[in-house]
């Protein structure tokens, strides 16, 4: 069990958290068809757009209400009204994503009461899905925005009679469908390994949101598009009850995966991460006896694969310090992989209090920013970095090797794509970090010098000088 130190500064010093209206505007960007809309000032949304652009390298639709400081103080209901008309009018969207900022938090706005208006005073679209969600900047983080969002999905969309539905059918399940919720610490790239183990059993995953179909790079045959290309269609949240299992990846998840059983009596698996070899034999241990088949020679030949990288790569991370700054589910599946090799985590920084860290395979866990993470790193002399392009600065200043991972990564191309979980993700993820590592590495014994050869190099140079003179002598004459 890790002891959870909570924040003690009265400020952040190059913070490390990142909001939860960014985080829900993701969940929001894995549904087809759909456009979040942040209810704040149009800086808060200018942020999370570029923010997004630089880690996805896309056009990234966010829409805002662009409240002014009159209507911050003298009310902001307008606004918002007109924000969802404008956006439904223009875009004509399936669903659109309200989302609140710490101002409209602060101000105590009701978006539950305002869009009952909306609904009433524009009746033309009523076909619009709507899902509004509190989402304070002052408060949470991004994995924590992304989960309230998707549990909102799963409440507003899986109807409540599907429970009365699920008692009167007897057995009409779908023998090969499965729902997947996806926590925010997977890639668009894991998204897709993911998909491929599980069709490798013949079974058809739904993924809650789909960010590998919306945000996997790429080329839309029109040239813009305001609203989301891909991503999971909204006509598969009235059918979840036709699934015969729900996978909930990442432990942010779970109370939503509590919401989606009580609507659904579909039987659910739960799993933390997918990081490493025990945590991926479960999870196709999970499937081989959903499906009641063997685990395919393709992944027994990965598995065997990931050993063979283990062996190879244990002499150089056994027993290596390092220091991890990520969102919790993300800090939980680097911390067991590290654990696993017999890696040291001597530092571990998450942006906000979650109920997976006091589980983590660490003495300790802290609730801070980067400024932490170079104060940690500094007393216990950290050899390697794990964290997003914000770590980048702190890797250069003391001269360590840095393995991005997380959001946002800005300074490289394709880390959005980076898969980390599965056989092959975990392979490729120990060979990153005994590369990082085995490219700063110090030599225990410095190189020997003869002191003959030195001295024969003396001579040498007063040979070169005596020639040399003699030279510049005969010149002169």
């Amino acid at each position: 069990m890790a002891e959870v130190i909570r924040r003690s500064k009265p400020l952040s010093v190059s913070p490390l958290k990142t909001s939860q209206p960014l985080g829900a505007s993701l969940a929001i960007l894995g549904l087809n068809r759909a456009i979040p809309l942040l209810h704040g000032a149009q800086g808060c949304t200018a942020f999370a757009k570029v923010f997004l652009v630089r880690h996805f390298r896309e056009p990234i639709p966010l829409q805002t209400s662009a409240l002014d400081p009159i209507s911050s103080i003298m009310g902001a209901d307008d606004s918002l009204l007109d924000g969802l008309r404008t956006v439904c009018e223009k875009h004509r969207p399936a669903a659109v994503g309200l989302l609140t900022t710490g101002l409209t938090e602060a101000q105590g706005t009701d978006i539950q009461r305002v869009l009952k208006i909306f609904r009433e005073r524009y009746p033309e679209f009523q076909a619009v899905r709507v899902v509004p969600v509190n989402t304070p900047d002052f408060s949470g983080c991004l994995e924590s925005g992304f989960a309230a969002t998707v549990k909102a999905m799963i409440s507003e969309w899986a109807p409540l009679e599907a429970v009365n539905r699920i008692r009167r059918r007897k057995s009409d399940h779908s023998p090969r469908r499965v729902n997947v919720l996806c926590g925010a610490s997977l890639t668009p790239g894991d998204l897709e390994v993911l998909r491929e183990l599980i069709e490798r059993f013949d079974l058809h995953p739904v993924f809650i949101p789909d960010l590998s179909d919306s945000l996997d790079g790429h080329l839309d045959a029109e040239d813009y598009n305001p609203l989301t290309t891909g991503g999971t269609p909204l006509a598969a949240f009235a059918t979840l009850d036709d699934a015969i299992a729900t996978l909930v990846m990442g432990a942010s998840l779970y109370p939503v995966a509590d919401l989606l059983h009580e609507r659904t009596r579909v039987p659910v698996h739960c799993f933390p991460h997918l990081f490493g070899l025990d945590a991926t034999d479960r999870f196709v241990m999970t499937l081989a006896g959903i499906t009641g088949q063997p685990v395919p020679a393709a992944l027994t030949r990965q598995r065997a694969q990931l050993q063979d990288a283990m062996l190879d790569t244990h002499f150089l991370l056994g027993r290596a310090r390092i220091a991890i700054a990520a969102e919790p589910d993300l800090l939980h599946g680097f911390s067991q992989l590290l654990a696993d090799m017999g890696a040291e985590v001597v530092a571990a920084i998450a942006p906000a209090a979650a109920s997976i860290l006091p589980q983590l395979p660490l003495a300790q866990v802290h609730i801070g920013d980067l400024d932490d993470l170079e104060r940690l790193v500094c007393e216990h002399e950290a050899e390697l970095l794990i964290g997003s392009s914000h770590v980048t600065e702190i890797a250069q200043r003391l001269g360590l090797p840095l393995l991005r991972a997380g959001y946002p990564l800005h300074d490289q191309f394709g880390g959005y794509q980076r898969a980390w979980i599965g056989y092959r993700g975990a392979r490729q993820g120990l060979f990153d970090l005994a590369n990082a590592l085995l490219a700063h590495a110090e030599h225990a014994v410095a190189p020997y010098h003869s002191i003959y050869s030195l001295k024969a190099d003396e001579r040498r140079e007063a040979r070169h000088g005596a020639t040399q003179a003699s030279t510049d002598s005969s010149r002169w004459h």
